[in-house]
């Protein structure tokens, strides 16, 4: 069933078409629940789904390129088809999403490179990515029989630069390989924007949270431009909700408001894709994050963003909200959504078990020595923690340590004991030194947090870990460095617990702690697991981690899906980095915290 532009409408099989989409990111949502969560949002009432694809999700280490289990585009787009979507396919290179580095690999940085330009050391991957992703979204394509309507290129590119080549070397890499069909570009509405992210010839679509007939009338103005594309008004991200950093409030956007917006956007006749019509979870260490100024904003774990079907598969007022206005527009009836999902019992369990995170470093491979600290990035990992060991000389008036380009949080132990925590956000990242007593140098151990990699904007590439570390003005040399890899599956089944009887204070372990708890359950449902009295860290369930949490909130649970239970005991792993709580809680309910209806475009 083709899309196709005809003058400034949509065609579907030669008919007049509106597109009603609605963005569900397969890599955020559990392949169990990949068709429940579809049939939730073709319920909407809409006619289409949209997904980015995350090349770093797809391509961990370089040409090592996967399309399997959780990581299965193929069969992500067979499920839409069968609940009666058409697909559109957003594959990047770049995809920005909120998702860690907007999902270019982290790999990338290891060899100098312009990212996002036509610099032949960037293009050279690209082309492979899209040689590996047009390989499983072709056979796909509307003209072959699949539901695959449209594609995009590149994503809001405006908003970055400048480089008309890069662009329209992915477009004509998306045709040469098969994609043939409705391809488009998206950005802001604003003349700069759309100047620098729109091609010649190719169909301009913008992105908005209100002021709908404002933002379709700065379209207008581009495509009228002479040899730009024309075609159809679309919304290709409809900002219905909004994302959380930590340490801010919980956005959250008056229903009404928001299907106000969508009734204005269907009766003007343009289509629209909700962003997000079901927005999943960042599990894992897949989280992105913005910076404003210089102050850095890691995103949550939860991607909710207030969106008509919840994190866990909720239909909430937007969703009734947005159903009855399509409903008006379209005058289709759209199918029942499925019932309820089950919820977990409440409960409580105790801490059973204590480790130090120090005592496993060697599990993660062997440390690398050089004359400063290695960042993640040359230590050949994308996420997780850095473990930096050195020593030095501290004179008898003391000094500062001073930690260069801390990327992004650190725990800082002096000979076995914690000194201090530091992070980027609170100015120069230094804390006071005293020399030892015996006049001996002094061991350091630094273990330092990527806490996300920026995803949008001009500081897009930083690297992550330590640059330097410093006494005063004097550099220290000799530094151990290792990646601990907390993110890949398994490394858990090496953890040596005390039980947590035979240690009453595990503050004597020194420096981040891991905890085990169990929980009992009869039957596999969702679940959310609360941290009181934890400050920050990481939990897993049964070995899959689950994401981030931290006491500055606004989050406060971590989402269990149902897949990840099983009847009978289930194991909670914790580790710590600030201050470890007594008790894990299963908790019925999510909490994302204190919403702010004003926080996202008040009308």
């Amino acid at each position: 069933m083709t899309v196709t532009i005809a003058g400034d409408g949509f065609l579907r099989q030669g008919r007049p078409h509106r597109i009603i989409s609605g963005a569900l990111h397969y890599f955020r949502v559990h392949p169990d629940l990949w068709g429940d969560r579809l049939a939730r949002v073709a319920a909407l009432g809409l006619n289409t789904v949209e997904t980015y694809v995350a090349w770093n999700f797809h391509e961990r280490a370089p040409g090592e390129i996967d399309f399997t289990g959780p990581r299965d585009l193929g069969r992500f787009i067979g499920l839409a088809e069968q609940a009666g979507l058409d697909v559109i396919v957003r594959p990047g290179p770049y995809i920005c999403a909120e998702w860690d580095f907007g999902g270019l690999p982290a790999w990338l940085m290891r060899t100098p490179a312009a990212l996002r330009t036509s610099d032949p050391a960037f293009l050279a991957p690209v082309d492979a990515w899209l040689d590996a992703v047009c390989a499983v979204v072709a056979p796909a394509l509307a003209s072959r029989g699949g539901p695959v309507v449209g594609v995009q290129i590149e994503n809001e590119y405006g908003s970055y630069g400048s480089d008309a080549a890069y662009l329209a070397h992915v477009r004509d890499g998306l045709a040469a390989r098969g994609i043939d069909g409705w391809l488009f570009t998206s950005d802001g509405p604003g003349p700069d924007w759309l100047t620098h992210g729109a091609l010649p010839g190719t169909h301009a679509t913008v992105n908005f949270g209100s002021r709908a007939a404002e933002s379709f009338a700065a379209l207008d103005a581009h495509t009228a431009r002479p040899g730009q594309g024309g075609g159809p008004r679309m919304c290709l991200e409809f900002w219905n909700g909004w994302f959380d950093h930590w340490g801010e409030a919980h956005h959250t956007r008056d229903a009404a408001d928001a299907a106000r917006v969508l009734d204005e956007m269907l009766a003007l006749g343009a289509s629209v894709n909700l962003y997000m019509a079901h927005g999943g979870t960042n599990h894992g260490l897949w989280n992105g994050a913005n910076h404003h100024g210089i102050r850095f904003e890691p995103t949550v774990t939860s991607y909710d963003y207030d969106a008509p079907v919840g994190e866990a598969g909720e239909l909430t007022a937007k969703f009734h909200a947005f159903r009855e206005v399509i409903a008006a527009h379209t005058g289709v009836t759209p199918p029942d959504p499925p019932a309820p999902l089950p919820r977990q019992a409440p409960q409580s369990a105790p801490v059973t078990g204590w480790a130090a995170l120090l005592d496993h470093t060697a599990d993660f491979g062997p440390a690398r020595m050089a004359p400063h600290p290695l960042p993640l990035e040359e230590l050949g990992a994308a996420h997780g923690l850095a473990h930096y060991t050195g020593a030095t000389f501290v004179p008898p008036d003391g000094r500062d340590l001073v930690l260069d380009g801390l990327a992004d949080r650190a725990t800082v132990l002096v000979d076995g004991e914690v000194a201090g925590t530091l992070d980027r956000n609170d100015g120069e990242a230094r804390l006071p030194l005293a020399p030892r007593a015996d006049g001996g140098p002094v061991r350091l151990e630094i273990v330092v947090e990527n806490a996300g990699r920026i995803n949008f904007g001009p500081r897009l590439g930083e690297r992550k870990g330590l640059a330097g570390v410093r006494l005063g003005d004097r550099f220290i040399h000799g530094w151990s460095s290792r990646a601990l890899r907390i993110d890949l599956p398994g490394w858990l089944d090496g953890v040596r617990f005390t039980p947590a009887d035979d240690r009453a204070e595990p503050d004597a372990l020194g420096g981040p702690l891991l905890a085990r708890a169990t929980l009992t359950v009869d039957a596999p449902a969702d679940g959310f697991l609360a941290l009181p009295g934890w400050g920050k860290g990481f939990c897993w369930l049964n070995g899959t981690l689950l994401g981030r949490y931290w006491e500055a909130g606004p989050q406060r649970t971590l989402y269990a899906a149902a897949p990840l239970w099983r009847a009978g005991t289930n194991e909670i792993t914790v580790l710590e980095l600030l201050h470890p709580g007594a008790t894990v809680e299963l908790v019925a309910e999510p909490d994302l915290g204190a919403g702010d209806p004003g926080s996202t475009f008040a009308s």
